[in-house]
């Protein structure tokens, strides 16, 4: 009898440690999770395309190395404000300018080309908290901007719903699209004024401006620690941003200076303009990166 009490007692106890551990596990605060989406033209001292250029005789290795500089930092504001999880996304032409020995270890890096129409925003999905945009540029044909362009060279302007839209524009709708808020941006002051006027007072750093095409702005030390501690506050204050969203179904015109074929189902309005229409955003992308 005493050898079947102590056995009840034990099955007992074992049962209230296994549901006291569900308990806590089931309160414990999901982790918080930031994704990175980092261009290059944005970077502080950048002025010319053969700065950002892997096949232009130009410093393109020094400005990788800054590139990885102004990532470091924004990875280390999302951790001061209690990220749990970084994902790097490589932004840039080929996606292939960071290079993994050089990122903070404690974040995940994608790089390379992706065939999927989210593009600069590959990775994201709706586990995410925040989005943080790093080197970005102001849209094809902005006044006092450093290297404005749309995607490519080729692309005069892009617009969905009749708001142009500059690349941290389109790719806000696709975190918004996920429900995830982007809460920071840097790059140039013509791009930061830009991307507020789309998404509201987010927080962001203007590392450089264009005075008569030339480039004047803060060293990479002084930019990286702008970004790092504007990147941390930006985090800790996500719940003031909102969501960049369009209501469906969308429908997008794309001017551009040279012709590609065409996408199913765009039709061309005159010489280098096009207009599509569908009820899913990726779509509209799809359609875009195919025409730019």
């Amino acid at each position: 009898m005493k050898s079947c009490s102590r056995f009840v007692r034990a099955v007992v106890a074992l049962t209230g440690l296994v549901a006291h551990s569900t308990a806590a596990h089931a309160q414990q605060p999901r982790g918080l999770k930031v994704f990175i989406s980092v261009d290059m033209e944005g970077l502080a001292g950048v002025v010319t395309s053969a700065d950002v250029s892997s096949t232009a005789n130009g410093d393109y290795q020094h400005f990788r190395k800054i590139m990885a500089g102004e990532t470091n930092a924004a990875i280390e504001g999302a951790y001061r404000a209690g990220a749990t999880y970084v994902l790097v996304r490589d932004s840039h032409g080929s996606k292939e300018n960071l290079l993994p020995g050089d990122v903070d270890p404690r974040a995940h890096l994608l790089r390379g080309l992706s065939t999927g129409p989210r593009n600069m925003m590959e990775g994201i999905d709706s586990s995410f908290d925040a989005v943080v945009f790093v080197g970005y540029h102001a849209k094809a044909g902005t006044p006092n901007a450093i290297l404005e362009h749309t995607s490519t060279g080729n692309v005069v302007d892009f617009s969905i719903n009749g708001v142009s839209l500059p690349e941290g524009g389109y790719n806000a709708l696709v975190a918004g699209l996920v429900g995830v808020p982007v809460v920071f941006v840097a790059g140039d002051r013509a791009v930061l004024e830009q991307i507020r006027g789309l998404l509201g007072p987010i927080g962001g750093v203007a590392v450089k401006e264009e005075i008569n095409d030339a480039a004047l702005g803060m060293s990479p030390a002084r930019a990286q620690d702008e970004i790092r501690k504007g990147v941390e506050q930006a985090i800790r204050n996500r719940a003031r941003a909102r969501l960049y969203k369009m209501a469906g179904p969308y429908s997008m015109t794309l001017k551009v200076k040279q012709e590609r074929p065409l996408y199913a189902g765009v039709q061309r309005i005159q010489q280098g303009e096009f207009t599509f229409s569908s009820p899913d955003l990726l779509e509209i992308l799809n359609a875009f990166n195919a025409m730019k």
